[in-house]
């Protein structure tokens, strides 16, 4: 099931892409569930598949404006050099840990699907980063890694993007250049876990004007997806709606000589084949 969040008709709403179109699941489920996050929070998921089986959609896909799939979650927690050959690119073996490099971004940082990506008027050093995102479902505290892809409610894309300059602004305080608002995006949409096989190899790509930048797959990751829960989890209670953004592989703008950072007009293609294609194209902050 691909659940999405969006507005269309003034309304803001959410619901199950189904071929070309949504099924209004905010109008379905009834006051108890004004968002996906409150269905996320509620454990709902299976009450929200049996509303949505056999019905047709109420809107083509084209009548409405995607927001992130989950809008206002607790917490957004992203993954650096965490994929084979990123600490070359950085030529620094201090990227090198037996532990996830670990840090927070804010909601208001990722937009959503078919939404600008917001090059901010203090840089012109914009970046792409492609990469998988978790959603999580069930509420756990120092997650048993053999128990940590239970918590998994579904999957997502991510451009993790990355204003560069701003990220050494501080020693090692990355916090401003993976924040500025509408930097980076999230989408389209949420493919719940019971369609994806996390042990079996997924292929990610990253595309700028259809030309291929990234391309790796999961088996490359340094921290799998059930170490990166079980390691999060033992600090921070994780809860449904959490977020947590897996790593982006080699093949970055700022890893090309001259370094090659997004431009207005650039189209940004994230994608997965069990998941689908997140797309933005880069705009100056007005």
């Amino acid at each position: 099931m691909r659940l999405a969040s969006y507005i269309t008709h003034g309304r803001s709403g959410f619901g199950a892409v189904v071929g070309t179109g949504v099924v209004d699941m905010r109008l379905r489920m009834g006051p108890r569930f004004p968002t996906l996050l409150d269905v996320l929070r509620e454990g709902a998921l299976d009450e929200l598949r049996t509303v949505a089986a056999g019905v047709r959609p109420d809107y083509p896909l084209s009548e409405v404006r995607f927001l992130p799939p989950v809008v206002g979650p607790e917490k957004i927690l992203c993954v650096g050099v965490n994929y084979a050959g990123r600490s070359d690119e950085y030529q620094d073996p201090a990227h090198e840990s037996k532990y996830p490099n670990l840090f927070f971004r804010t909601p208001g940082s990722l937009t959503g699907h078919l939404q600008p990506l917001v090059r901010p008027r203090e840089s012109e050093q914009l970046d792409y980063e492609g990469e998988i995102a978790l959603v999580i479902g069930k509420t756990g505290r120092r997650i048993p890694r053999e128990e940590a892809l239970d918590h998994v409610a579904g999957y997502t894309l991510c451009n993790e993007g990355t204003v560069r300059d701003w990220l050494r602004h501080g020693s090692r305080n990355v916090t401003p250049g993976k924040n500025f608002d509408g930097s980076g995006s999230i989408g389209p949409w949420i493919v719940t876990a019971d369609e994806i096989d996390p042990k079996e190899p997924m292929r990610l790509t990253t595309r700028v004007n259809g030309e291929l930048r990234q391309d790796a797959t999961t088996a490359a990751m340094i921290f799998g997806f059930a170490d990166l829960i079980a390691y999060a989890s033992v600090f921070t209670t994780l809860v449904p709606g959490d977020i947590i953004v897996t790593g982006t592989p080699v093949g970055a703008g700022a890893r090309f000589e001259p370094p090659r950072w997004l431009e207005p007009g650039d189209v940004v293609e994230v994608a997965v084949p069990e998941i689908g294609v997140l797309r933005n194209e880069v705009i100056d902050e007005p």
